[in-house]
Parts: structure tokens; C-alpha cells; sequence
């Protein structure tokens, strides 16, 4: 079985599901680029509960957990088959490393995992389970988390964190689709780029503190946190690789890296 690697992807806005651009071109490139996996893993954002959950559904619904969109978004399906016996060892890698995890038989995939993996593997035939965010354990739980799911990558296991390198949407309706990123966001951009390519991974964990213009790109950090799992599940001394940057909205980053 081919050892896979571990994945940050930024997957943006819904739109970009829709919308060319070089993100989705990115994206649609990267799944043809990789080796194919046996399953995907996906750490999303979008999915928050208090203890770590990963999905067991054995056919995941398409969640379209968003409004104000355009109706073609909401006529998206993605029917992937779900991977119940892959995250029954996610659980139990977890729950070896101190992290007790919870069986979630009903979740579907949210926009968090079907708008990437739609374009990375429009054919939908790569089973997919999901993998929980716990927004008030911060950085180093997700690091923890994304280590004890490293040995399925030995598996054949795809590991995805799917979030965003930058994320305010609070300043989202104030610049259009194309707009050259503002200095306080490429600042902290250019900071997170540096720090993950040096290995830093203390001052990674302690972004919140030592990055500049923090709080103001990740006002809650939810988004950021799959980054950490990716990370973590990557392996340990191989440097990572930055493989895409770029924005939209000036103000969501839309960085991706990969872990080996």
C-alpha cells in the first residue's frame, strides 16, 4: 500500500465549487497529481463539536450548510461512499492516544470536505469519513489529534485538513472576489509560510501569540485548526511543502501545504 500524504487545503467559499479560478485549477491538478488513496480522512472545519468525533456513516449526505448561495450550489451532490471501518480505527488510534472519540453514524460531508474533494476526485468513488474540530482545545490538541492519525497514511489513508490559511469574514463584503490581499492579512500569511517551512513548531502552536495580526485573520480559530491535524499527522523531520497560495475576497487565504 502506498504511504499517503497528510494535506492542508483552504477550500475557500461554497462558490468555489463554481467559480474558475486558480485555487479550483489547483485543486482539480492535485487530485490527478497524488497517488490514489484507499480512503480519504477529512479534519473540517466546519464540523465543531466539544470531544472528537469521527464520522461512521456508511453513505454520507451532502450537507449544504450554508444560505444565500446560488441555487446550482444547493443542487450539488457529492455521493461518495462513507469509510464506517476506517473510522472505527480512527476512533481507536484516538482513544490509544489519550483522545476518547465518539462514533457519529448520522453526519454527512459538509462544504468543508465535498467542495475540495469534488474537485480533486469528481468521480465520487473514494470512500470519505470525517474527523471533527474542537475549537476550545486550540493548536496543540489538533497537532495530538493529527499524530495519532498518522499510521493510517501507511495504510493508504489520504489525510485532509480543510480549512483556511486566513479567515475573517467579518471583512469579507468589503473587498470583490479578485482583490489583492491587505497588508495585515499577507503579513500573517507570509508568517505562517515561514514559520511551518522552518519547522518552528513551537512558535507554530503559539501562533496565536507570536503571529502578527493573529486574532484579527482567524477572529476564531476554527479554520485554522485543521492545519495543526494535517501537521501533526505529518512525518516528523520531512520538510513540508508549500503548494499553493493565493486569495479571494483579499481577505480568505487560500493556502495549501503538504506533509510527507
Amino acid at each position: 500500500m502506498t504511504r499517503q500524504p497528510a494535506l492542508f487545503i483552504s477550500h475557500g467559499a461554497p462558490t468555489l465549487a463554481l467559480e474558475p479560478g486558480p485555487t479550483r485549477d489547483f485543486l482539480a491538478r492535485l487530485g490527478a497529481g497524488l497517488d490514489r488513496p484507499r480512503a480519504i480522512l477529512v479534519v473540517s472545519a466546519h464540523w465543531e463539536t466539544a470531544a472528537p468525533a469521527v464520522s461512521t456513516a456508511p453513505q454520507p449526505e451532502t450537507v449544504h450548510d450554508f444560505y444565500g448561495f446560488p441555487e446550482a450550489l444547493y443542487r450539488m451532490r457529492y455521493p461518495a461512499p462513507g469509510a464506517p471501518q476506517l473510522a472505527q480505527q480512527a476512533v481507536q488510534l484516538l482513544a490509544v492516544a489519550g483522545l476518547a472519540a465518539d462514533a457519529a453514524p448520522d453526519r454527512g460531508l459538509d462544504h468543508g470536505a465535498w467542495v475540495p474533494l469534488m474537485l480533486m476526485y469528481p468521480a465520487a468513488d473514494i470512500p470519505v469519513a470525517q474527523v471533527a474540530v474542537q475549537t476550545r482545545l486550540g493548536p496543540a490538541h489538533h497537532f495530538k489529534l493529527g499524530g495519532a492519525l498518522r499510521p493510517l497514511r501507511d495504510e493508504g489513508v489520504l489525510i485532509i485538513g480543510s480549512g483556511s490559511a486566513t479567515h475573517n469574514l467579518r471583512e469579507f463584503g468589503k473587498h470583490r472576489y479578485d482583490s489583492p490581499p491587505p497588508d495585515w492579512v499577507s503579513t500573517f500569511d507570509d508568517w505562517l509560510a515561514e514559520t511551518i517551512a522552518a519547522g518552528r513548531t513551537a512558535d507554530l502552536l503559539d501562533y496565536r501569540r507570536l503571529a502578527p495580526q493573529a486574532a484579527r485573520n482567524h477572529p476564531t480559530e476554527e479554520h485554522l485548526l485543521p492545519l495543526f491535524a494535517a501537521y501533526g499527522a505529518g512525518t516528523p523531520g520531512v520538510p513540508p511543502q508549500h503548494i499553493h497560495r493565493g486569495y479571494t475576497y483579499g481577505v480568505i487565504g487560500m493556502d495549501a501545504w503538504r506533509f510527507d
